[in-house]
């Protein structure tokens, strides 16, 4: 991953292959041009204090995402400069929000591919600003290059990921900046974790690889863990895991990991989708419809890194994860429309289509969280096409039983950068599934299936828990091309959310 230091240094004496500013719209002045971001003050200088003039005869703009190149004044050691957009500048004596920053930093980044060291001149007034560009930084110059025939050493475009990144404005020996650049850092890991597993291929990531991978990290990192196999499945009466994976010659898991603390007086539980892969089983997905389904375990993921960050960051909450591990396959074996069910709760579910698989390990998952009684749940999952049409591919749904709970889990996905909406629970929806030969259908109206499948769920939570459903299948894998920090394929989304409302309950303010 790309180091990240901090610098107190002038950008002109510091060797680096580029110095990275900011510049934004004008939107204090009548002539709506460009103005320079602070920290690029020396950069400025360096120009005669003409930089935004010759940067807008290049054709810059200020514009989110925009990138322009040009040489570095004399003097300078380092060769190049590089302009990125902020987008409207702030109103006056206000600093350039979070996201921001995040975004530029992470374009910087990209557009970096094959440098060695590059130095960020972009605004930081606090030691949040600071961790806000580290993030960014670490999170744009991701690459997935496992599978590639020259390794890490080729990345994007033939060229490996930025080597170096030093913060300047940064201040090395405040104890606030390095605790912010460190807690960048171990998020990022995590994040990029997540999204590595997102986009392995399934046929090297069934459940019984993604549970491996979960028990070294969690030997590495001390957190306790349990993998239940089909065994224990069985003898346990998890019917939901065991039904979903039943077509497939690789057996499901159930993963269990503990992080606790010695100072936490709040628990949490995070359940994460982890469908390996998703054919459809026997209600079989079209031609079209399966060849990124790799990604339907990026709930697991999420919840895997997110943990796994609690426990770099030694967060005073306890924090649970669940990993519903299984791949959905059609044989003889496999799971029917029509069959029943009995879940983990004891309750049965008839099965009206096997595509709608994922609820049905989330629902054994959460009826065993919900056995230790957390102070609060929330599942993770790619869950539902749904969701997707209504809030598009970069905005995930909040579901909960509790009206503060789901507001507080949206303002810490805004917060932290993820988009997010809150959506109902219509109760009127819950008739659809009916049935007439078990406890519940998996399947309910078709109008509103986004939300039929949060009724779902809501079924299986504890008595008196509260608990939120983050429906994440739009932002999961982006397709697109890249943008800001996020790249094509595995996007990490909802792990800086659980990762943000750990934070929030160990310091008491999650409500």
């Amino acid at each position: 991953m790309t180091a990240l230091t901090l610098s107190t240094a002038a950008a002109p004496g510091l060797r680096a292959d580029a110095i990275v500013i900011g510049v934004a719209k004008d939107t204090a002045s009548r002539s709506q041009g460009l103005v320079v971001a602070p920290g690029a003050e020396a950069v400025d200088k360096a120009y005669d204090g003409r930089l935004a003039g010759v940067l807008e005869t290049l054709g810059a703009s200020g514009a989110e995402g925009e990138v322009t190149k040009l040489p570095a004044p004399s003097g300078f050691k380092a060769p190049l400069v590089v302009a990125v957009g902020l987008g409207a500048q702030p109103e006056k004596d206000a600093a350039f929000d979070a996201e921001a920053l995040r975004r530029a930093a992470g374009v910087a980044a990209r557009t970096l591919a094959g440098a060695k060291k590059a130095a960020f001149a972009l605004p930081l007034t606090e030691a949040a600003d600071a961790g806000a560009v580290g993030e960014g930084v670490l999170l744009g110059a991701y690459s997935f290059d496992a599978y590639k025939e020259k390794g890490a050493a080729k990345a994007k475009n033939g060229k490996a990921p930025l080597a170096e990144a030093t913060l300047l404005g940064g201040k090395p020996r405040d104890k606030a900046y390095k605790a912010a650049v460190e807690r960048a850092a171990a998020v990022a890991e995590e994040l990029n974790r997540a999204r590595d597993l997102v986009n392995t291929p399934p046929n090297d990531l069934d459940p019984e690889a993604f549970a491996a991978v979960a028990q070294a990290a969690a030997k590495e990192h001390g957190i306790k863990v349990q993998v239940l196999d089909e065994k224990a499945l069985t003898k346990g009466g998890y019917g939901g895991i065991l039904g979903v994976g039943a077509g497939s010659a690789a057996g499901p898991r159930l993963v269990k990991l503990s992080y606790t603390s010695s100072k936490a007086t709040k628990s949490l539980a995070f359940v994460g989708k982890g469908i390996t892969y998703d054919s459809g089983g026997i209600s079989l997905k079209p031609a079209g419809h399966n060849e990124t389904m790799k990604c339907d375990m990026a709930g697991a993921a999420a919840v895997f890194a997110a943990v796994v960050a609690a426990a770099r960051l030694g967060l005073e909450v306890n924090v649970t994860g669940w990993l519903a591990l299984a791949e959905n396959m059609p044989s003889g074996s496999a799971t029917r429309p029509g069959d029943v069910l009995r879940m983990y709760s004891g309750k049965t579910v008839e099965v009206l289509n096997t595509d709608a698989e994922g609820r049905l390990v989330l629902a054994d998952a959460l009826w065993a969280a919900s056995q230790e009684k957390p102070d609060a749940i929330i599942d993770v999952a790619t869950l539902t096409g749904a969701m997707m049409l209504a809030l598009g591919s970069r905005t995930y749904g909040v579901m909960a039983n509790d009206d503060a709970f789901r507001a507080a889990v949206h303002e810490a996905a805004e917060e932290v950068g993820e988009p997010a909406w809150p959506m109902p629970l219509p109760e009127h929806l819950r008739k659809g599934m009916d049935s007439a030969t078990a406890d519940i259908a998996n399947m309910g109206e078709r109008m509103g299936g986004g939300l039929v499948a949060g009724l779902f769920l809501r079924e299986f939570v504890g008595e008196g828990i509260v608990w939120a459903h983050l429906d994440i299948a739009g932002p999961a894998f982006n397709e697109s091309g890249p943008f800001g920090y996020t790249p094509k394929g595995g996007t990490g989304t909802a792990v800086r959310t659980l990762v943000r409302v750990a934070e929030l309950a160990a310091a008491g303010d999650l409500g």
